[in-house]
């Protein structure tokens, strides 16, 4: 049996975009390792659902919005009167792989205000749904996404970059706060990964072997390379873990 098959026994998870890429891989490892999962997306969840329950697994599908606090709440409700619980909660969704790389004086406006609010507020607002179901079932971990790069100052995506330090300071600031609801709050910084998305993205097609080259473990980076540290942050191995940004980007940052 996988040694994962029973860590998240009888927990429930939500994991944002979680129909796809790598949040695809977040909401799959989480059923196998006993959680039930809602998969929420503002794209369609049918095929990752079904996948999870053709593994066994328990899992429900639910279209949300994150810029949208009602699609939120829907979303986090139907999520408790599916399970009756949830104890895990993945902040994924972001804007990426359709970004275009650019200079920081070419960003549209509109672009920037985009980002912010998927990567940003979109996270604190599904923290601030789940909270008080999370409390309920006795507490459990927020797992929010951020990215290595905030880390290396990486030019050219600039509005995602610095969404992604704002997830670093976020994580902190809502550790504080929820630990007296015995909620862990802690982040995954992700360097570039190969996830489908990516791989269709003609700028990381050609940013990929610099980036490789940087590091100490020189291959690409797979989605599934991410699924240790979900795992060891969602569940009671981190029990006593709260504010902490893990990087897995194979060695380029060190700190």
């Amino acid at each position: 049996m996988d040694s994962n098959s029973k860590r998240l026994h009888g927990k429930t998870a939500v994991v944002t975009g979680g129909a796809q890429g790598i949040g695809r891989v977040y909401a799959l490892a989480l059923a196998q390792a006993g959680a039930g999962v809602c998969v929420s997306d503002v794209a369609a969840t049918d095929d990752t659902v079904e996948a999870i329950r053709a593994a066994g697994g328990q899992a429900i599908g639910v279209r949300c919005d994150v810029t949208d606090p009602d699609s939120v709440e829907t979303m986090v409700a139907a999520t408790q009167q599916r399970f009756g619980r949830l104890d895990v909660v993945v902040n994924n969704a972001a804007l990426f792989a359709q970004l275009k790389m650019q200079p920081f004086t070419r960003i549209d406006p509109a672009e920037w205000d985009r980002v912010m609010a998927v990567n940003v507020r979109g996270s604190w607002q599904v923290a601030k749904s789940a909270l008080p179901y999370m409390a309920a079932s006795g507490g459990g971990s927020i797992v929010n996404i951020s990215s290595a790069t905030v880390f290396k100052g990486s030019p050219f995506l600039a509005h995602y970059v610095a969404s992604k330090g704002a997830i670093v300071a976020l994580t902190r600031s809502l550790a504080r706060e929820a630990a007296e609801a015995k909620v862990r709050v802690n982040a995954i910084a992700p360097g570039l990964v190969m996830s489908e998305g990516v791989q269709e993205h003609a700028d990381w097609q050609q940013s990929s072997a610099a980036i490789v080259a940087s590091r100490a473990i020189r291959r690409d980076s797979r989605p599934e390379d991410m699924v240790g540290a979900l795992l060891y942050l969602a569940s009671d191995d981190s029990a006593f873990v709260t504010g902490q940004t893990l990087v897995v980007d194979g060695g380029v940052v060190m700190h």
